[in-house]
């Protein structure tokens, strides 16, 4: 049986295990030769940890296990360059203490090699000793590679201690300090991340870092292309269509509407997501993978901390320059939804320099709505609403909207009303229905233009469009009638769909 890598980030034991492979060697082999100092930003197992494994495997001569690679027929002077590889999601940090002793064991690898240095004690010190002895001991420049160099700061985000916040962003400032002074004495520097912090000296100093993470010929240097999977999958994608009972382009089409849809740039080719796609086929079942991999609690903090709603994750625009704002000068969450990977480009007007996001795919979409019910909701109500929107499910398939409703019904009326509610009443069932019927289908928008005025909900159905219209103590023979004053449904007449025939009889009962 093919063997898929699931958990294995090490490019070694993916070559020696016989591990199924895509080869992005080609792609890396470009990088090493056209920059000096790079930063990749992508999402969370999206494959930055395997891309930096390679690198070290290519820089210490392993030549070896890249024989049959792209790489081996472009390079041919293999050298042997000392490696320092720091792994920063190895632990999971709550104070300054903890990092500072992460930090010590992380260096002190590299001192049973290389030596320490009198008088060698902050972090920045040890690290600077460090560099300059392997490169006088080896007569070689070093090669320094960090992996998720902002899991510290991303692990006390949302900590209210602000002091606590900053003794770490201090002593992480202070362990990168020494890698701009040590700059000739580097061959290649490698940093992957999520997001940009504007405190960092990594950022302010090293100015000459090459940030390749919207640059198109690196776009598909991590994840899965169409072609890539067409290509290097195509028997595994045949197994689990036989596994599914399906046939095989229905299995391409169901893997692509779960786990496609990442662009990384205007030109980026459509990709899925690696982690996701290699379990998949590993269990020969669609699931949740990438989702249920980490419960995004930072996410529901800073959607808190910017009074960010969940109607707001669809159709977004961005100005070019703002995908590169650190996350502590950002005055909205987009940039941050973005890099975590729950919003990824999905148009690009280039004359205006105006990038469209959108949720990328349904698993990203289903699990954001799941575990943001409790944010619109209010209090612990996860699971009986998880539980209507089964009962609601089949209902919604088969166009009955009034037995739909009935089950919302039943479900708002355990809502106590708080007085968020109440600063916010339209805002706040506007966010409840799209949230809720963003698990019953694919299509639901928010305040979507009309020549005439904007629909505060549109909802599709296999069979139909519906247009609802939200209003805070009046009847529902009034929303009723603004939608076809404002012929809200001539909106949508070119989807073949009916949006205005009907009427909920639900809805002119209970209002």
């Amino acid at each position: 049986m093919r063997r898929y890598p699931v958990g294995i980030q090490s490019f070694e034991q993916m070559i020696e295990g016989n591990f199924a492979y895509i080869d992005k060697t080609g792609i890396m082999y470009d990088m090493v030769q056209t920059y000096h100092n790079v930063f990749l930003s992508r999402p969370r197992r999206f494959g930055k940890t395997l891309l930096v494994s390679t690198l070290e495997c290519y820089f210490t001569g392993r030549k070896e296990l890249f024989k049959g690679l792209k790489i081996d027929s472009l390079e041919k002077d293999w050298k042997q360059y000392p490696v320092l590889h720091f792994d920063m999601s190895t632990a999971t940090f709550s104070n300054g203490q903890q990092l500072l002793n992460e930090l010590n064991l992380k260096l002190l690898q590299y001192e049973k090699v290389y030596g320490k240095g009198e008088g060698e004690i902050e972090v920045n010190q040890r690290l600077t000793g460090i560099i300059r002895r392997a490169k006088q001991q080896t007569g070689m420049p070093v090669v320094v590679l960090v992996d998720e160099y902002d899991k510290p700061m991303l692990d006390v985000m949302n900590d209210e201690d602000t002091e606590k916040i900053k003794t770490i962003r201090d002593i992480m400032r202070n362990f990168y300090s020494p890698l701009k002074g040590c700059n000739s004495d580097l061959r290649f520097l490698f940093l992957t991340g999520i997001t940009k912090f504007s405190q960092l000296s990594i950022f302010s100093e090293l100015n000459n870092l090459a940030n390749i993470s919207m640059v198109e010929q690196y776009s598909a240097i991590c994840g899965v292309t169409e072609e890539e999977l067409r290509t290097e999958y195509d028997e595994d994608i045949q197994e689990l269509a036989n596994k599914l009972n399906i046939s095989k382009e229905e299995c391409f089409y169901l893997l692509k509407s779960e786990y496609d849809g990442y662009h990384f740039c205007a030109g980026s080719p459509d990709i899925y997501n690696p982690f996701s796609l290699v379990n998949a086929l590993t269990s020969t079942k669609i699931d949740a993978y990438w989702f249920a991999s980490a419960t995004p609690t930072f996410l529901i903090g800073q959607m808190k901390k910017f009074g960010f709603r969940p109607q707001e994750l669809t159709s977004q625009k961005m100005w070019a320059e703002s995908f590169d704002v650190p996350v502590h000068d950002m005055t909205s969450m987009i940039p941050l939804l973005y890099q975590s990977g729950y919003l990824t480009i999905k148009d690009y007007d280039k004359k205006r320099d105006l990038y469209t996001l959108d949720i990328p795919n349904k698993e990203v979409r289903d699990g954001l709505m799941r575990n943001l019910l409790p944010y619109v909701v209010g209090g612990e109500k996860k699971t009986p609403a998880l539980l209507l929107v089964t009962d609601m499910f089949d209902a919604f398939q088969e166009d009955d909207i009034n037995t739909v409703f009935e089950h919302l019904k039943t479900f708002l009326g355990t809502i106590p009303y708080t007085d968020n509610i109440a600063k916010d009443y339209e805002g706040h069932y506007q966010a409840l229905l799209f949230v809720i019927f963003s698990l019953l289908c694919h299509y639901v928008q928010v305040e979507v233009r009309t020549p005439k005025g904007r629909v505060d909900v549109v909802i599709e159905s296999p069979k139909n469009i519906y247009l609802i219209e939200l209003k805070l103590d009046k009847s529902a023979s009034e929303a009723l009638e603004q939608i076809d004053l404002k012929n809200y449904s001539s909106r949508f007449a070119l989807t073949g769909k009916p949006s205005g025939e009907g009427r909920s009889e639900f809805l002119e009962r209970n209002g």
